[in-house]
């Protein structure tokens, strides 16, 4: 019976020690850092395909947002963070809550399907936006832009979605040289950041876009490839942000890998290990 007894000790411990470390992950991803792996490329070249970072949630406090969501919808996961925390959603209130800033670029709650999406935070309350002629206008005023360059990858698919880039310079054929333009925009606050240039679009002409009290509004850096609040919800845009539906701020990519899948060492790109966003 002791050998029994001694067994059956050991298989309770250690159901009670992965018990703890997934609490303490939960509590670690719930109140400090979460984990988001960019899919798209709608933050080029800010962020690229298969950058891995962490998302700072003490930066604006906390709300049901915070709460992290599961969803691997293949094995039949999908755990939302409305189940867990839905209590306190609908006030749009946080808290130990922040005010994000002009600039920041941000993980947030999409209104509508609730997934995570990351934008640059363009519009603040009160605010009016508008595009004119691709130039991004805030308040009456246009933006500062200064030609940088092109940016230049390599046709080919990128990620474990094996997504294909959009050119500036026409069809480019796979292995062939995709190229778009370069330029630094300087916002209000005298944040400075890349944004590329794709081509002449819809998005690039817009009506003016006056954001309510206790939202905001997101555009990617990668300007014409990015489905933001330039785009209504319904139509599937991002629309105005509540303020709840913010989850925090990235500052750092820790790893990046090129390929489609981050075991693939050869694909890794060391220089953005640790690379700060800006």
């Amino acid at each position: 019976m002791a050998a029994k007894e001694k067994t059956g000790n050991a298989f309770v411990e250690t159901i009670k020690t992965v018990v703890y470390a997934l609490l303490i992950a939960g509590i670690f991803r719930t109140l400090f850092f979460q984990p988001f792996w960019i899919p798209s490329g709608s933050m080029k070249e800010t962020l690229l395909i298969g950058d891995f970072l962490f998302v700072n949630k003490m930066a604006y406090g906390y709300s049901y947002a915070s709460c992290p969501s599961v969803m691997v919808p293949q094995i039949g996961i999908e755990i939302d963070a409305k189940d867990i925390c839905g209590v306190f959603d609908g006030d749009n209130n946080r808290l130990f809550g922040g005010d994000p800033e002009r600039g920041d670029v941000v993980v947030f709650r999409h209104p509508v399907s609730g997934r995570d999406y990351i934008k640059r935070l363009i519009g603040l309350p009160g605010d009016k936006i508008q595009v004119k002629d691709g130039v991004l206008n805030i308040n009456g005023e246009p933006v500062g832009l200064q030609d940088a360059g092109l940016f230049e990858e390599a046709m080919a698919p990128q990620g474990p979605q094996a997504l294909r880039p959009r050119c500036e310079n026409g069809p480019v054929g796979v292995g062939g040289n995709c190229v778009k333009s370069r330029q630094i925009e300087t916002l209000p606050n005298g944040v400075e950041h890349v944004i590329l240039n794709i081509g002449d679009q819809q998005s690039d002409h817009t009506g003016v876009y006056s954001v309510p009290e206790g939202n905001y509004f997101f555009m990617g850096d990668n300007r014409d490839n990015s489905a933001d609040s330039r785009l209504a919800q319904q139509a599937g845009g991002v629309g105005f942000v509540p303020y709840e539906n913010l989850i925090g701020r990235a500052d750092r990519i820790v790893f990046s890998s090129a390929g489609s899948s981050m075991l693939y060492f050869w694909t890794w790109r060391s220089n953005r290990f640790f690379k700060a966003v800006r």
